[in-house]
């Protein structure tokens, strides 16, 4: 009975193993060439299996990438909490890409391809699913989604300006001014004209 289990499992290993060689394959990729200069023959040859393995574990390239961006980290955790201290959690998340430096290839990937017709409806689902709409279900009083797309501007605008030119001098300056600076820009972003444009805690 255990020779006849290992027998199983090994194929389902195996396929684990190519399908997670062809996510890591296709994130490289993209993020060297851009979306529309990666052919699927690109991705298989370089995680070592069979082009014909793309379409049946994903479905097209455009899935793939799909999948691939939906392994990235999203700001959702930092929206999620006390509504409250919404623009200090922003402006601490802003400051700590800032100080780390790091760069995901999906977001190199991101830089590369956000010019693609293909791609369009799946970054526009991406941005709104995490990042404007829960922005916007955290205020409350009138236009809570232009609100939420001004905060937004603010967030990917940083990430643009640190993989372009660099935030050096950024990262010398005064740590807890940069957080006090931004949640004040965060702050003018989401607040309502009322003064009062912060869903409760429990909002959704």
């Amino acid at each position: 009975m255990t020779g006849m289990s290992d027998v199983g499992e090994r194929p389902q290993r195996d396929r684990a193993a190519t399908r997670q060689r062809l996510l890591d394959a296709g994130r490289r990729l993209f993020a060297e060439h851009g979306y529309d200069h990666v052919t699927v023959r690109m991705i298989a040859a370089a995680a070592g299996a069979n082009v014909a393995l793309i379409s049946r574990y994903f479905g097209s390239k455009s899935a793939l990438f799909a999948e691939v961006l939906a392994g990235e980290p999203t700001v959702r955790t930092v929206i999620d909490g006390d509504a409250a201290g919404l623009p200090a959690r922003l402006a601490e998340h802003v400051v700590r890409q800032i100080h780390t430096g790091a760069e995901s290839p999906v977001l190199r990937a991101l830089d590369r391809s956000v010019g693609s017709v293909e791609l369009k409806p799946l970054l526009r689902e991406r941005m709104e699913n995490a990042m404007i709409r829960p922005l916007a279900a955290r205020l409350s009083g009138p236009d809570p989604r232009v609100r939420a797309l001004l905060a937004a501007s603010v967030l990917v605008g940083s990430g643009t300006l640190r993989r372009i030119i660099g935030l050096d001098d950024l990262r010398t300056a005064d740590r807890d001014l940069l957080i006090a600076r931004l949640t004040a820009i965060f702050e003018a972003c989401l607040t309502s004209a009322r003064d009062d444009g912060f869903a409760s805690s429990s909002a959704p």
